[in-house]
């Protein structure tokens, strides 16, 4: 597939963006500064202007493309490019940014007639990750149906961004698939970062005590891009497990006292429900903090 992705020079984009390629579709990292990879073209984009969305997304991505006497036009966009999270830049201005750009590009996609379009929505949209002091989820495990109804700027804007592709989507059919994704982890994070989840479970508490590796991250991209004909839908995206070494009885007893469960957990199973991941794409997480550390509350049964 000739793919348009945008933000493929921020954390999670700099290895879906590389990850796709591998997979044999040719990449185009739209994004305000290069990637700098060899098997992905680079174009400088500035999503928030209209002009340069319509016509990065009209135009060719590479030289190579000048031997082609008719138009190309994209088979699928990715866009993951954001303000990343709050506390970067003022509210208004990472609100602007992120509606802007997902309208520019959803409309720009959809009145060229590209047939799909993943976009990249949030965890926050629960309204728990950047909520001031404790919040805790009306049920667990928090599904696609758990309303969203954060109170900051960065989540306000994907819940925007969902609005607004899903009215894309019933406006032109085409399939447009939305991925809450939580925590973004890269591999070399799990020495890093993971021994003080490991053993004081409170630090993953707004995250849902969830992760999502970015290799799995990549296949679910790629899961989607093989998947057609759902029409508008939106996806959690976490691994398998939880980022802490406590069970999920133990979150349960200490975070979630009175939270409703909604059904039955396994010992480590993540509260981030990927349930309907499963089903509908066949996304399975491959990897784990486990691949790396010892789990300290291992024990039988």
């Amino acid at each position: 597939m000739r793919i348009f992705f945008t933000g493929g020079s921020g954390k999670a984009g700099r290895h879906v963006a590389p990850f796709l390629a591998d997979q044999g579709h040719q990449v185009t990292n739209a994004d305000l500064v290069p990637l700098d990879h060899p098997g992905v073209a680079d174009l400088r984009v500035d999503l928030t202007d209209a002009g340069e969305t319509w016509s990065a997304l009209a135009g060719m991505a590479t030289f190579e493309e000048l031997e082609h006497t008719e138009e190309l036009r994209y088979d699928a966009v990715v866009h993951f490019a954001a303000v990343p999270r709050i506390l970067l830049t003022s509210d208004a201005a990472t609100y602007a940014a992120n509606v802007l750009s997902t309208y520019h590009v959803l409309e720009a996609a959809t009145r060229l007639g590209i047939p799909k379009i993943v976009f990249a929505s949030s965890e926050t949209t629960y309204g728990i990750c950047f909520a001031r002091g404790e919040r805790k989820p009306l049920y667990v495990p928090v599904d696609e149906e758990h309303p969203t109804v954060p109170e900051d700027a960065y989540a306000m804007s994907k819940v925007a961004g969902e609005v607004t592709a899903r009215s894309f989507q019933a406006r032109t059919g085409t399939d447009v698939y939305g991925l809450r994704i939580n925590n973004v982890i890269e591999p070399h994070e799990y020495a890093e970062m993971f021994p003080p989840f490991l053993t004081d479970p409170g630090r993953r508490r707004r995250n849902v005590f969830a992760y999502i590796d970015t290799r799995d991250l990549g296949q679910m991209v790629q899961r989607c891009l093989e998947t057609d004909g759902l029409g508008y839908q939106v996806f959690n995206v976490a691994n398998a497990d939880m980022s802490t070494a406590a069970t999920t009885d133990q979150v349960r007893e200490q975070f979630y006292d009175g939270v409703e469960l909604r059904r039955e957990l396994g010992r480590d199973e993540t509260f981030y429900a990927i349930d309907k991941a499963r089903e509908l794409l066949g996304f399975e997480p491959q990897h784990s903090w486990r691949d790396v550390l010892d789990d300290p509350g291992a024990r039988e049964g």
